[in-house]
């Protein structure tokens, strides 16, 4: 059979098995199965084995866990409420005001969470019920929250940057560095967009609180210290060079829990629920890897990714011809499916292209980041989305229409990244000298 047509049949099997309603890991693995089956001599219970075990049992991998049981312990937390107490008084000055409580909450959250999902539900449990108290329009209130929370994925730690840096073979270290300027950029796109819509619509933004002193923002700021330190002691261990990713996400677990026990939450059922929460999300997350392993290793068996890579050399595509087909497919690609299941299943065969036109592997990771933060407000599977849907009870298409400014925003900052690359590299440079 030529490369087109196994290349149809076994996309084909992907959407049908998937259509039946088979969870993504099992899906990965039976077109594994039915590729190393048809087009290959070697056993394919023999390579699944060798495969799925060797993924499962990468010692980076121990850092994936830890960051998402860490999440899920705030989640649990009144961090939410202490964090708007103490952003709130230094808001009101910004054309805006309150609103920027949803960029700049999530951006500090996202330092400890490393979930999109969990970014947008910790914040929004506290700051869409106060902005609607306080009458600020929920299209905006809601629109800068769902896209703020992308920030989740970007800002490191992150989930996402973790099973990139496994799937691609880089630093892990070294992609949470990368990713540090590129979200404080898009942090402030999103801050830059809400002053000038408050700048326009002057008369829908509610007036600032009384009273507001010195010595009281100052009282309230107190409310920050916990998580400030919490990402000091995390993103601080590793970039110092003090602990790896894994032992900076034991040392976060350690933290989240002293946190939990200091604001009164920790309780057995709330370490149970944190604890299975956690355990739930990972066996999901290592379940897609796991098949994604066993289907980059059938792929290069075929030799699929390698034939496509020449095919798209043979295209003669500029790098901004690539990095647009790019965006354009995970876009695509991000209507249907989760962005943990884009990444792997998409890596083995995309990543010889990306070498192949010279682009550094860090700063396509962080690229690919950005563009999977866009799929999560892009519907019909967009987390964020459902996650604000369920928060709000607003239709979801409604929700998508009032977050199109933060997608585009999101489009500008994939334009900077390309034009000004020094805001993913530079960082890492600094920190390898």
């Amino acid at each position: 059979m030529s490369d087109v047509a196994i290349t149809a049949l076994l996309v084909a099997s992907l959407f049908l098995i998937l259509g039946s309603g088979v969870w993504i890991g099992l899906t990965l693995s039976g077109v594994a199965w039915i590729a190393m089956q048809l087009f290959s001599a070697r056993p394919a219970g023999d390579a699944m084995a060798v495969t799925i075990w060797g993924a499962s049992s990468s010692w980076t991998l121990t850092a994936l866990p830890l960051f998402v049981w860490m999440g899920e312990i705030l989640f649990r937390t009144r961090l939410s409420s202490d964090m708007f107490r103490g952003l709130a008084p230094w808001m009101q000055a910004l054309p805006g005001r309150l609103l920027h409580t949803n960029v700049v909450g999530c951006t500090i959250f996202a330092a400890v969470s490393g979930s999109s999902a969990a970014t947008v539900a910790t914040i929004g449990k506290m700051s869409l019920p106060e902005l609607k108290r306080r009458g600020y329009p929920d299209g905006i209130t809601i629109g800068s929250l769902a896209g703020a929370g992308t920030l989740g994925l970007l800002i490191p730690p992150s989930i996402i940057m973790i099973v990139y840096g496994v799937s691609a073979e880089v630093s892990i270290a070294q992609l949470f560095i990368a990713g540090v300027v590129p979200g404080l950029t898009i942090a402030l796109l999103f801050s830059g967009y809400l002053a000038v819509w408050a700048a326009l619509h002057r008369d829908r933004v509610p007036p600032p609180d009384p009273g507001l002193t010195l010595g009281r923002k100052l009282r309230e700021s107190r409310h920050l210290i916990p998580v400030v330190l919490l990402i000091v002691a995390v993103l601080g261990g590793i970039y110092g060079g003090i602990a790896t990713a894994t032992e900076a996400a034991a040392l976060g677990v350690v933290g989240a829990l002293a946190i939990s026990a200091l604001q009164g939450s920790l309780t057995w059922r709330t370490f149970r629920e944190s604890l299975f929460g956690g355990l739930r999300l990972y066996c999901m997350i290592a379940l897609i890897l796991a098949g994604a392993a066993f289907l980059t290793l059938a792929m290069g068996y075929i030799g699929l990714p390698r034939h496509l890579a020449e095919w798209i050399a043979s295209l003669g595509l500029s790098k901004l011809e690539l990095l647009l087909a790019l965006m354009l497919f995970y876009i695509l690609l991000g209507c249907f499916l989760d962005g943990i299941s884009m990444v792997v299943l998409t890596m083995g065969v995309i990543l010889p292209t990306v070498q192949g036109a010279g682009i550094d592997l860090i700063w396509f990771g962080i690229f690919v980041v950005v563009v999977v933060e866009m799929a999560q407000i892009t519907p019909p599977v967009g987390f964020n989305l459902f996650v604000l849907q369920g928060m709000t009870g607003r239709d979801i298409g409604w929700i998508a229409r009032v977050t199109a400014p933060f997608f585009a925003l999101m489009v500008l900052a994939c334009g900077l990244l390309y034009a000004f690359p020094e805001l993913v590299t530079w960082l890492p440079a600094q920190m390898r000298r």
